[in-house]
């Protein structure tokens, strides 16, 4: 993190946000009582003894979702004996989700995680508020939530130095988001980072589309602060891999290893802004639903995306991405091994969880928030902040009160520019008018869709779409055998078909 004096003059009079901006809510008392502990120690003791596995101590360690029983097994006695009854113990316990961790890294016990019948809700400014996040020297700090001992949970992104969220739709996925978005602004100056927000279902990261000016960065003036369209992702993904490119060129200039070693050069005044040089603020790209965007884009997506993971770490471009389909064609070999920093919300299944983890754990855990943090070898849990929309809202209006600082990414000109045919439009295909019905009123326009639909070849299909590409009725996609259909409805449609050239090409 930035020292005080470096933050004055790189915020030109900016303020972080206070934390009285977020809600301070009462606690909620204790999760588990003494009663229920000394219940659940024997429970958990005579499960053992059934299966003839004696142990020497057992402690309780409760935490805001989960209580974690760490027991000291006799001498002689096997782990996997105890990691093989997880679901007995459960059943004694009669709760949902018990995880066991045999044995605990570097403490010699094994840990047996039990859901508290009453969670405790964990507020993002209860772990702001700590000392840990404040006094941290992290450069990128991200408060995300608290440990199974009530600690903050804090990492530094710089040194993640990419995340991976996956898990299960409505599982806390959005929340985390939040959080995280939340940490950074409550840490950075406009001056000092970026987002990139990307955002296919175009609701999720919306309400930080009013730090457009500030903290968003962008291609160019007048396009939407926060990405939606296919392919604008593309676009912005190769933009970011071209300033990633600028980036080392100052760096191998400066004769800087990192971002950090840069930035301290030019505030020391030791670089010249006459040669080309000038702050790097810090990039987070923000990616929700990768899912979808690599189902719907493959290779054009993966390719930026994988390039950005492998070299953007050292000039202070990092990735956050989420998915709600874990799946091994989604989280790939080759995004596992640059996404070293993983969080695992609820799975339905422990394939879904080996997908994200290379462990399983994420589909024994009880949703609302409860998260399974990876960061290298060591696997947390940890109970996610949970922030309202409405403390966004507030901390965005304060954020956008201030002097803004736009920042515009290299702009991108795909090279990749097919020359289109010359098409004559007084030689239609008998099927012209048919397919351009059926594009406006289905709002979908692929090749494949015409050859089902007509009972035709690829090549006439394909001439067709070419002919409504020339009438203006879709505009094709590069790379693609689809469409972007341009005419809203079938009134503008006929107005379109009445211009055209009356002589068509009988079948």
């Amino acid at each position: 993190m930035e020292t005080k004096s470096e933050n004055k003059n790189l915020a030109n009079g900016y303020q972080l946000p206070p934390i009285d901006l977020l809600n301070d809510y009462e606690p909620d008392g204790l999760t588990v009582t003494e009663e229920e502990l000394i219940a659940n120690k024997d429970k958990i003791v005579k499960t053992l003894n059934d299966y003839k596995i004696q142990i020497a101590t057992i402690n309780a360690t409760v935490g805001p979702t989960v209580t974690l029983y760490e027991i000291r097994p006799a001498n002689g006695t096997r782990i996997t004996k105890i990691r093989n009854i997880s679901e007995d113990i459960m059943l004694s316990l009669a709760v949902l989700g018990v995880r066991v961790i045999a044995p605990i890294p570097g403490r010699g016990t094994i840990g047996i995680e039990v859901p508290n019948k009453k969670p405790q809700t964990v507020t993002l400014r209860s772990v702001l508020a700590t000392k840990k996040f404040k006094e941290s020297k992290f450069e990128l700090p991200i408060a995300i939530g608290q440990n199974i001992d009530n600690s903050p949970f804090i990492f530094d992104l710089t040194k993640a130095p990419h995340l991976l969220i996956a898990g299960a739709a409505g599982q806390g996925k959005t929340v985390a988001l939040n959080a995280i978005i939340t940490s950074l602004l409550y840490t950075k100056t406009p001056e000092q980072l970026k987002l990139v927000l990307i955002d296919p279902k175009m609701v999720e990261l919306s309400p930080y589309k009013p730090l457009e000016r500030y903290f968003l960065a962008k291609q160019a003036v007048g396009e939407d602060a926060i990405v939606t369209n296919a392919q604008d992702v593309v676009n912005t993904l190769q933009s970011l891999c071209i300033e990633m490119d600028l980036r080392y060129d100052m760096l191998k200039n400066s004769g800087c290893r990192n971002i950090r070693e840069y930035n301290q050069e030019y505030t020391a005044h030791k670089l010249n802004p006459e040669h080309g040089n000038r702050y790097l603020p810090y990039i987070v790209v923000v990616m929700d639903e990768f899912a979808d965007l690599i189902t719907e884009l493959g290779i054009d997506i993966e390719l930026p995306i994988a390039r950005l993971a492998q070299l953007a770490r050292a000039v202070g471009i990092h990735l956050i991405i989420t998915t709600q389909k874990p799946s091994s064609r989604v989280v790939t070999g080759l995004i596992k091994a640059n996404f070293p920093a993983r969080i695992a919300f609820r799975v339905m299944s422990l394939m879904d969880s080996r997908t994200i983890l290379d462990t399983p754990g994420a589909n024994q855990l009880i949703g609302r928030g409860d998260m399974l943090v990876s960061m290298g070898c060591d696997v947390a849990r940890v109970q996610c902040a949970f922030v309202e929309n409405s403390e966004i809202k507030r901390i965005v209006e304060y954020v956008s009160s201030q002097p803004s600082t736009p920042y515009i990414l290299p702009e991108y000109e795909p090279e990749y520019a097919p020359e289109k045919p010359d098409v004559d439009l007084s030689k239609r295909d008998s099927f012209f008018e048919d397919a351009a019905r059926i594009v406006v009123i289905s709002r979908h326009c692929s090749i494949a869709l015409l050859q089902r639909a007509f009972c035709i070849g690829y090549k006439r299909a394909s001439s067709i779409m070419a002919q409504l590409e020339a009438a203006g009725i879709v505009e094709l996609i590069q790379k693609t055998r689809d469409g972007n259909v341009l005419i809203p409805n079938e009134l503008a449609l006929e107005d379109v078909l009445n211009k055209l050239p009356n002589d068509t090409e009988s079948e």
